[in-house]
Order: C-alpha cells, then sequence, then structure tokens
C-alpha cells in the first residue's frame, strides 16, 4: 500500500475572523497535482483506475501528491511519466483548487501538457490504470451519463474549456 502522505489534526483550536474560538479536526495535506495530457488539441489522455476505497474503476485525469518541498511543476511531471507513461515537452499551469476546504488544507495546482512523447510507464505497486484516448465529445458523455464523477478532473477539464 502507499505510504501515508498527510496526517488527520484532532480537536485544534482555530480562531475565527469573529473572536470565536472552536475546535476542528482536519486532513493536513502536502498539496497536489492533476495534469490534462493533450495528444493533439482535440484528444486528451484520460484513465479509467480502480480505487480501493470505492470498490471500482473510476474515470480520471494522471494526479498525484507532493513530495516534501517538491515544486508542482517537478511533481506533475514525475506523476505523468509514472502514471501515464509520457514525458511533457510543454506544461502549463492552468489554475488550483481547494477540493475540500471544510476538512482538508489541500490544494490541487492543475496543468496542462503538450508536445507528449511516450517513455513508459512507472505505476505504483497499487495502481491499476488503463489508459484511454478521448475526445471532447466523448468526455461530455461521460459527464452527462454520470460516469465522469471525479470533481478534480471535472475542474481541470472546465480549465481547459472541455466542459
Amino acid at each position: 500500500m502507499p505510504r501515508r502522505k498527510f496526517d488527520v489534526r484532532r480537536h485544534c483550536p482555530v480562531e475565527l475572523p469573529n473572536g470565536r474560538t472552536v475546535r476542528i479536526t482536519f486532513i493536513n495535506h502536502p498539496g497536489a497535482v492533476l495534469i490534462v495530457p493533450f495528444l493533439n488539441k482535440d484528444l486528451i489522455v484520460m484513465m479509467r483506475q480502480f480505487r480501493p476505497a470505492l470498490k471500482k474503476y473510476i474515470y480520471e485525469l494522471p494526479a498525484g501528491t507532493l513530495e516534501a518541498d517538491e515544486p508542482p511543476s517537478t511533481c506533475a511531471r514525475r506523476e505523468l511519466l509514472e502514471e501515464t507513461g509520457f514525458k511533457a515537452g510543454r506544461l502549463v499551469k492552468l489554475g488550483a483548487i481547494y477540493p475540500v476546504p471544510g476538512y482538508s488544507t489541500e490544494v490541487i495546482h492543475i496543468f496542462k501538457a503538450g508536445r507528449l512523447t511516450a517513455a513508459g510507464a512507472q505505476p505504483e505497486d497499487y495502481e491499476v490504470i488503463e489508459l484511454i484516448p478521448m475526445n471532447k465529445s466523448t468526455v461530455r458523455r461521460l459527464l452527462v451519463k454520470g460516469k465522469l464523477m471525479d470533481a478534480k478532473s471535472i475542474c481541470a477539464l472546465v480549465f481547459c474549456g472541455w466542459l
């Protein structure tokens, strides 16, 4: 199994803007990246990945957690290679999101990758991934049919103008 990259902080006191102090429990997360890999302007690489917590496969884009002091762009290049086997000749940051601000400090940095060259995937032992090239209409159809449910991927596709 993957090593733990975050920790749960329990009953931490936090002072609110109104002066009140409350105790909260939250996940302290180092941050993550998500990459939208473009094979060309009309085709991206989506993944069908098995997620053990859900006990099923879901459609999503390549993503991963930042290592200590790792720049997001370095992490994006590493995760793209590990999960898809592609190296990016061009990597552009599109933005960032807080996926679950109610209980986590996680920030996900979203990148667009282009000028891809095949270099061989290197997935972690716990990753079960199928790569699926998709055009915009296929991605939209998956969303409408309720088959694309990964929030971070949906946000990234909005940044790219695909949704």
